[in-house]
């Protein structure tokens, strides 16, 4: 019996904490009560190791049988009696161990490699460190500590490549199609491929590029966060040009993608330096949800197929390539697990030939792709999902055309939804107006990740390689009667129809979260929630922006107010058209950069009479500002009082224009102008507090206070007010302009629209009968 066979064995394990990993322990310690495991877990950024094991693999619903049958305290105490975890990593040299972990390595007598960079889409470079070179490092470490275990390698099917026809159980160096290549060149390459393209990426033209990018995004957020979004676009630029670059190299070799290259040319790697250890290969083809263990559909994360299924469902891919009379290998999980169990429990033959098991299957129980697609079509159509309006969504029907076309297709939509989304953030946009931009944005987002599902996927759909499985059957024909109970990795057993309708959707549906039903959901549910987190007792500190977040003015209305109380209804005229014409110019500087604009603007204000703004304060608010503020904003500020919140009024309009609010707040923080012989002199007394000034602001007053800003509460507009919101633990978007409108829709922050009560003016200027404010200087 296998758990005979592996009875005292000491196992090491990598890659422990993901899909294929986590189940390969749940069945060990279920199925093999004797067995002791290493786990090379990698430290997190803020968790080490062992923390990470009991969150990431332990705390997962794969162990739910065995803490039923334990207990949970007896669960705890087998995993710390039978469980060794140690700091280890296959992209570095030595994997990263201390003197602990290589002795504990030394120990084992089975080495199970299945940590992999398994995204098809995954960076060059990276795919190298880890798919290619992992294996060998292993077996490079192994031979430093004089020990020869059992190295068992999890690679896949897929480095056969884009071959048709029959692809044996043999290594790729045996195979008529193989390709001479040489995998430490190509490590070489990856390696100056990461560098070329990043010394690329600083290039003046690049960087030029980047900045405006980030410009577009984030409007007149401050240098701090354009710089950060600058060097996060650049970042991002050198990994999809590594992306493009291993696909491509991969392609022009014949193999899918970088994932299968990488795994192709590490087993390679790993027939030539292995040495003396004794060396077994599985390969899976794609793995997906369980067939019972540990549980009918048990799944760890979206695999390949979850994203395409549940875009189908949602009527978002209207067509995907694909030979309809084709295969789709796909293998549930645990008959993966039960294979790579069973080689570990037969060991090695001894000699130095590597043995290759392929878990597939194409050859034994095929799955086509229209009945696949057919299963996938009905189930849907029978238990549809919803829209947002609760209506059912219809699937549609796929004619399985060539990838070029689809990709074409989808270009097409993509360039549309740019050019819309470039003119709506021209717009002044508003409120609930500019909720239309972060719906184009949200429409982007699905048409782009539309587009690489085609393009990463689409090469597996069109796949025609069927993998042969003769050592696979002879090792489930060698089980004896308990173990093919418990360890059967014959493809056969699975009933595709049920497997499909009964186990896997119902599983990725669940998974996925999406609405399964035709109850039309509150929309203003969520926002209550929200706002009731916001208005919670425990918050310390509430901070509001000022214009468009409490009134519905700005520094050009309160200027023009002041500017033109004595004059002639004709001057009023000539003032206002004077003031319109310069509009789009003060437009456009506000939004490069709002400290620039404020300073230019409030160059207006030289020689105004200091007690002249003084007596006409109180007017400007009562004539002015109150007609034009939102009564829900008055009414939040008073409920953050009575909840014993501080409040803080933060705006970088003039003291003048404030002062008469300042019984509605705790504190106000605003710019304030020098003043030379009784008049202002038209310029500020320090940087007036917007951008990355109002968030530092912000944080100065939250220190000097002792207020904690995760606990506090920011009120704001515009995108250039995202220092200030970034700096809180509760945002909150009032009438959002376009860029944040869609920021705080994909950053799930409270959106409030507030309106001015009925009655007040809707001019953009004063137009009506209204000392001359300006005035020559001495």
């Amino acid at each position: 019996m296998i758990s005979d066979q592996l009875a005292g064995t000491r196992i090491a394990i990598t890659g422990s904490t993901g899909f294929l990993g986590t189940a390969l322990v749940e069945r060990l310690l279920r199925g093999v009560p004797d067995c002791r495991l290493v786990l090379l877990v990698r430290p997190g950024k803020r968790s080490n190791p062992a923390q990470r094991a009991r969150r990431e693999i332990f705390r997962n619903n794969a162990f739910d049988r065995l803490v039923e049958d334990r207990g949970k305290d007896e669960f705890w105490a087998e995993i710390d009696r039978r469980v060794e975890v140690v700091a280890g990593d296959v992209g570095h040299d030595g994997l990263g161990l201390d003197e602990n972990g290589r002795q504990l390595l030394a120990s084992c007598d089975v080495i199970i490699h299945s940590a992999a960079t398994v995204s098809f889409d995954a960076p060059l470079d990276g795919a190298v460190e880890v798919n290619l070179l992992g294996p060998t490092r292993i077996a490079e470490t192994l031979q430093d500590l004089g020990v020869t275990p059992h190295f068992i390698a999890v690679s896949t099917c897929y480095v056969a490549g884009n071959r048709r026809g029959y692809a044996p159980e043999q290594l790729l160096s045996d195979s008529p199609f193989h390709i001479d290549v040489d995998w430490q060149s190509e490590v070489a390459a990856a390696r100056r491929t990461r560098a070329d393209f990043d010394a690329e990426s600083r290039s003046a033209e690049r960087l030029t590029h980047f900045r405006h990018q980030a410009r577009h995004e984030l409007g007149a957020a401050g240098t701090p966060l354009l710089s950060a979004k600058t060097e996060q676009l650049r970042q991002r630029w050198v990994g999809d040009q590594l992306v493009d670059a291993g696909r491509a190299r991969a392609v022009s070799l014949g193999w899918p993608d970088a994932y299968a290259y990488t795994k192709a040319l590490g087993e390679r790697a790993l027939d030539e330096c292995r040495g003396d250890i004794p060396v077994s290969i599985v390969r899976p083809s794609i793995i997906e949800s369980a067939w019972a263990e540990p549980r009918p559909g048990w799944i760890k994360g979206f695999r390949m197929a979850e994203p395409i299924i549940i875009s189908y469902a949602r009527g978002l891919l209207k067509e995907f390539p694909g030979v309809p009379e084709g295969v789709i290998d796909v293998i549930p999980v645990d008959l993966v697990v039960a294979a790579i169990i069973s080689v570990a429990a037969q060991g090695h033959a001894g000699d130095r030939a590597i043995q290759i098991t392929q878990v597939a299957s194409g050859t034994r129980n095929p799955l086509h792709y229209r009945r696949l697609v057919d299963l996938v079509s009905s189930w849907f159509t029978e238990n549809p999902l919803y829209d947002r309006k609760g209506q059912p969504i219809s699937v549609p029907e796929w004619s399985f055309p060539r990838r070029g076309a689809v990709e074409r297709q989808l270009e097409r939509v993509q360039k549309n939804l740019e050019r819309a989304d470039r003119a709506l953030k021209l717009l002044p946009l508003r409120g609930r107006q500019a909720m239309i931009n972060a719906e184009v944005e949200d429409r982007k987002e699905q048409v782009g990740r539309a587009m690489g599902y085609v393009k990463i996927y689409g090469a597996y759909a069109e796949c025609e390689a069927l993998y042969g499985v003769d050592n696979l059957l002879a090792l489930d024909a060698g089980l004896d009667e308990a173990d093919a109970e418990r360890f059967c990795c014959d493809p056969a057993v699975i009933d595709w129809a049920r497997y499909v309708c009964d186990i896997h959707l119902p599983s990725v549906v669940e998974h996925a979260r999406v609405k399964t039903s035709g109850e039309r959901s509150d929309p203003d549910a969520r926002t209550a929630r929200l706002r009731a987190r916001v208005l919670d007792p425990e918050r310390h500190l509430a901070a509001f922006d000022l214009e468009n977040t409490i009134i519905a003015s700005n520094v050009v209305f309160s200027y023009a107010w002041l500017a033109t109380r004595n004059l002639r209804p004709r001057d009023r005229m000539r003032f206002t058209v004077k003031t319109l014409s310069e509009a789009p110019g003060l437009l456009a500087l506000d939004q490069r950069d709002r400290t620039d604009f404020l300073r230019h603007f409030y160059r207006r204000y030289d020689g105004a009479s200091v007690a002249e703004m003084d007596r006409l304060g109180p007017e400007l608010l009562a004539d002015h500002i109150l007609t034009k503020a939102f009564p829900a904003a008055l009414r939040r500020i008073r409920e953050h009082r009575r909840l014993g919140h501080r409040t803080v009024l933060i705006t970088g309009a003039l003291d003048i224009v404030v002062k008469p609010l300042g019984p509605l707040f705790d504190d106000v923080i605003c710019a304030e102008m020098s003043q030379l012989d009784g008049r202002y002199t038209g310029e500020l007394v320090s940087v007036p507090p917007t951008g990355e000034v109002r968030a530092q602001a912000l944080r100065d007053y939250a220190e000097a206070n002792g207020f904690d800003l995760a606990e506090s509460v920011a009120y704001a507009d515009s995108s250039s007010d995202l220092p200030l919101l970034d700096a809180v633990g509760f945002p909150v978007a009032v009438n959002p302009e376009t860029r944040l409108a869609s920021m705080a829709t994909k950053r799930g922050w409270l959106i409030e629209y507030w309106s001015k009560a009925g009655g007040g003016t809707d001019k953009l200027l004063p137009l009506g009968p209204l000392p001359t404010l300006r005035k020559s200087r001495k």
